[in-house]
């Protein structure tokens, strides 16, 4: 099993470029950088500062969308980046959150996803694209392929994931069943399109505190919150669906994933074990060795810290609990 780190990029570049050399350091595969440009720093001036400062770590977008970011753009950009480190790249793509709700849009619709990752692809490998506007290319393709990793958690995303993604960033909690009924989302799309669950790479994207000094579960709750609030492949209990409709109250996407924000209160630390990793070095590590059996090949980390600690503690507790 591979695991990956997901970083926000709430702080200055300087820090966020500490994070990424620390992730490579401590043995992380992957590292996912966050894609939401009014209310953190620019994702893709962090990619390229982040390569240029690792030698190893594939870097992607944790995750981009087609809205904010026309497709051309977005391959564009990826193709930049993979001559200035070939290899190292994976664009993560959904179907926009934070990113397009800060600017007053709607999340992008799924026939609509589905076209551009095919426009992408097409640009990326040095093909015309047909737009309403007219063809286009690009002048500097790719000479490798870039995988796109699809972010994905309600059922009719999942198995359009299944059919089109070369592989897909899970956001259903880890609870065993809310990890089964995912992937029997994920496998139905893929054997439409032909395809066997072992030909796409799963992701498992889950918030992350770890501390034996400090009570861990409060760190993660605002995270949790918007987890819960994305639709998903299971039914919500009444309990969930109660605390459901606190979140769908109190959210507020100007404080997204913020630590600090009023819709972590709602959180009860039951609702915590099902939706994120966080606890003692010996209890993640117990709820990580739980994953493993289900077939997920990558965790992805979104690491937060525990009161009084910053997300480096929780980065170096993760390493130490599994690497």
């Amino acid at each position: 099993m591979e695991f990956g780190v997901g970083l926000f990029p709430t702080e200055p570049l300087p820090k966020m470029i500490r994070l990424a050399k620390l992730s490579e350091k401590l043995g992380y595969s992957h590292v996912w950088i966050g894609d939401s440009h009014l209310i953190w720093r620019e994702a893709y001036v962090n990619m390229a500062a982040a390569a240029l400062n690792t030698t190893r770590v594939k870097l992607g977008t944790g995750v981009t969308n087609p809205l904010t970011r026309h497709p051309s753009v977005v391959a564009s950009a990826y193709a930049t980046l993979e001559e200035l480190a070939p290899g190292r790249f994976v664009i993560g793509i959904g179907l926009g959150d934070s990113s397009v709700e800060t600017m007053g849009m709607k999340p992008a619709r799924l026939d609509y996803l589905e076209k551009t990752i095919m426009q992408m692809r097409a640009l990326l490998a040095g093909e015309e694209v047909e737009l309403e506007t007219g063809k286009i290319h690009l002048k500097h393709p790719c000479k490798n392929k870039i995988p796109i990793y699809i972010a994905a958690s309600g059922p009719k995303m999942l198995e359009l994931s299944g059919r089109i993604a070369d592989g897909i960033i899970a956001l259903v909690g880890v609870a065993d069943e809310y990890l089964r009924q995912a992937k029997e989302k994920i496998e139905a799309g893929a054997k439409a399109a032909g395809r066997k669950l072992s030909d796409i790479k799963l992701v498992l994207w889950v918030p992350c505190a770890v501390s034996d000094k400090a009570p861990a579960k409060d760190a993660v709750k605002a995270h949790v919150a918007r987890v819960v609030a994305h639709p998903q492949p299971y039914v919500l209990d009444e309990k969930e669906q109660k605390v459901l409709e606190e979140i769908r109250k109190t959210y507020d996407y100007y404080h997204h994933m913020d630590q600090q924000a009023n819709h972590a209160e709602v959180i009860p630390d039951w609702l915590v074990e099902k939706f994120a990793i966080a606890g003692t070095v010996s209890e993640c590590r117990a709820q990580v060795e739980r994953i493993k059996k289900s077939g997920i090949q990558q965790i992805a980390i979104i690491p937060y810290g525990a009161k009084g600690e910053d997300r480096e503690e929780t980065l170096r507790g993760f390493a130490k609990a599994v690497m």
